[in-house]
């Protein structure tokens, strides 16, 4: 039996997919959380062996903040399950070492086959942004530069998006506030704007949040 850690912020997730799982042969929802500091006292307690994951969940500030985790707890399998916009989130939740990336768009059929999948060590891409990514790594760069935005750029964009100051951001990645006024310079010159209004339109304008 491949036992799972669900992590999301809201009950009706939580409730369609354990209603989905219950009587599984293979597969048990054995905890539910709905924030990342119920994850890490879960996980302590040991016999998870994948974590589905969504990147909005409470208390989860970055990505790297899973790195992390994955260093601590090597045999638990990692699940991005979301509603970012796969094509901007995905390659880099990859990147990042994480087994898979689920859009909650996908059927709960897709994530009980994406689980068993992570489980066994096998890495989850959806075919669709596969031809995608083939697709702007063909486009002339200045055609596919806000694709290639790195995770902790969108991270920033997020923030600032959301109203944040520099020096709040800086608190929550835990970064210098001199790093973050650089991610938004350079995120200003990979999507051609001088503005932080202008950055945030744009970034919608190209579905980037």
């Amino acid at each position: 039996m491949i036992n799972v850690c669900f992590a999301d912020n809201y009950p009706v997730v939580h409730q369609g997919v354990k209603t989905y799982f219950v009587g599984h042969p293979r597969i048990s929802i054995a905890k539910n959380c709905f924030n990342y500091a119920d994850v890490l006292s879960v996980i302590e307690k040991g016999k998870i062996d994948v974590l589905v994951i969504d990147l909005e969940l409470d208390g989860l500030n970055s990505i790297y903040e899973l790195r992390v985790f994955m260093r601590k707890y090597p045999k638990v399998k990692v699940l991005v399950y979301s509603a970012l916009k796969e094509s901007v989130y995905a390659p880099n939740v990859i990147k990042a070492g994480i087994k898979g990336y689920v859009h909650k768009s996908n059927s709960v059929e897709y994530l009980d086959y994406s689980i068993e999948k992570v489980f066994h060590d096998e890495t989850i891409i959806n075919e669709d942004l596969q031809n995608s990514l083939l697709i702007v790594a063909s486009q002339p760069k200045a055609d596919r530069a806000y694709k290639k935005l790195s995770y902790r750029e969108v991270e920033v964009l997020r923030y600032l998006s959301d109203g944040r100051k520099n020096n709040e951001i800086s608190k929550i990645l835990n970064l210098n506030e001199k790093t973050i006024s650089t991610y938004k310079l350079r995120l200003q010159s990979k999507l051609g704007v001088t503005n932080l209004v202008d950055l945030v339109n744009k970034a919608k304008t190209m579905e980037i949040l």
